[in-house]
């Protein structure tokens, strides 16, 4: 790891960490919650009203970004962090969860992916040295490796043509990479195979990278199977480096993979549930999600959340948020924006609290518990 990047675990309890991953642009307290800001920009918010929620580090697309408006014109405007005004860190993906996402517009060969662009019709080319020379012009302090994201179900045989393929692609964008100011994390693949996640991580680890992700997860299978596979992948990647989970933001999956030694953790779900009227709330039941645009908040007088110190609970009603949506007015989405990403911050505020006091098993039992075992394929 360069003298850029280091992490710190400061406090443990039983696998659960909490520490520091120091980057160029600032400390990001683990665990956390990283909003997605795919088109630079997370949807609705402005930079000041993303930092008011509390959120420290924010992603931002690569493939989507090379398209419209270029990483020529990110980089002529001082890299993602001048274009979009965001001054804390920030990551951006490879392009290869559009490699499972755009599946029906992508031929995938050893060389990389070609994308059917879904607007143009233009055809796009993908291969490794291309998506991290993209992303050292984007400029973020955390790059992805170029990965290939099987679906879910996918047969053994598929799968582990990914894990080779994955493989070989990170070579090649470790050969690639041209700015050591920008950590590059590699990208656990595998499927339900823990012999073939063993596979892909092992190649991985062997590089020493500042950092890992567990991807191929959240594509379609069931929770209890995510919390196994996370379960089998984490001990598999090194202690003292930050471990990334992709796609996952639920509260029960965050509080499940915090367990296990996860550290970092996105997801678009925030932001897209509020622009469907959608507010989420801490419950000591599990996850809890209210529709506002059910009658029964068209006279609650009260906050979202009496608990939060959001922007929107601060000044607002459920039913003057519950009229904004039926009026189907901007500000709604705005507003139950700021509130949903503020919990999910929270919430990893709440589990780096319990880490550093003892108490995150017993804070956190109710998240934890799992349901039937799954079976993982052998």
């Amino acid at each position: 790891m360069t003298a850029r990047f280091a992490f710190t675990i400061e406090h443990r309890d039983g696998e659960a960490r909490a520490g520091t991953f120091s980057t160029p642009h600032g400390p990001v307290h683990t665990p956390s919650f990283m909003p997605v800001g795919t088109q630079a920009t997370v949807k609705t918010l402005t930079p000041a009203q993303l930092a008011e929620t509390g959120a420290q580090m924010i992603l931002a697309n690569t493939y989507h970004l090379s398209l419209q408006p270029g990483a020529d014109i990110v980089a002529e405007a001082g890299g993602l962090h001048g274009f979009m005004q965001w001054p804390g860190p920030m990551l951006t993906d490879s392009g290869g969860f559009q490699v499972f996402s755009l599946s029906s517009l992508r031929t995938i060969d050893d060389d990389g992916v070609t994308f059917r662009e879904p607007k143009s019709g233009a055809l796009v080319r993908f291969t490794p040295e291309h998506a991290v020379a993209v992303q050292n012009a984007l400029g973020a302090d955390v790059i992805m490796a170029f990965d290939e994201c099987p679906p879910y179900p996918a047969g053994r045989e598929q799968v582990e043509g990914a894990v080779e393929r994955t493989l070989r692609w990170f070579e090649r964008c470790v050969e690639a990479h041209r700015r050591p100011e920008q950590a590059l994390f590699g990208i656990v693949q595998g499927g339900i195979w823990p012999d073939l996640r063993r596979r892909c991580a092992e190649g991985l680890v062997a590089a020493d990278l500042p950092g890992y992700a567990i991807g191929g997860v959240s594509v379609g299978e069931p929770h209890t199977l995510i919390e196994q596979v996370v379960r089998v992948t984490a001990p598999l990647l090194p202690e003292h480096k930050p471990r990334y989970l992709m796609g996952v933001g639920t509260f029960r999956e965050m509080a499940q993979a915090v367990a296990v030694g996860v550290d970092l953790f996105d997801c678009v779900m925030p932001t897209r549930v509020a622009r469907h009227g959608s507010a989420l709330l801490l419950s000591s039941g599990g996850d809890c999600r209210i529709n506002l645009k059910n009658a029964q908040f068209r006279r609650a007088y009260e906050p979202l959340d009496c608990a939060c110190r959001c922007y929107t609970c601060r000044h607002f009603s459920r039913a003057y948020l519950a009229h904004l949506v039926r009026s189907e007015e901007i500000l709604a989405m705005t507003l139950l924006s700021i509130h949903n990403v503020a919990t999910l911050t929270r919430f990893a505020a709440l589990l780096r609290s319990a880490i550093a006091t003892g108490s995150f098993v017993r804070e956190f039992a109710h998240y934890l518990q799992s349901g039937p075992e799954p079976v993982l394929s052998n």
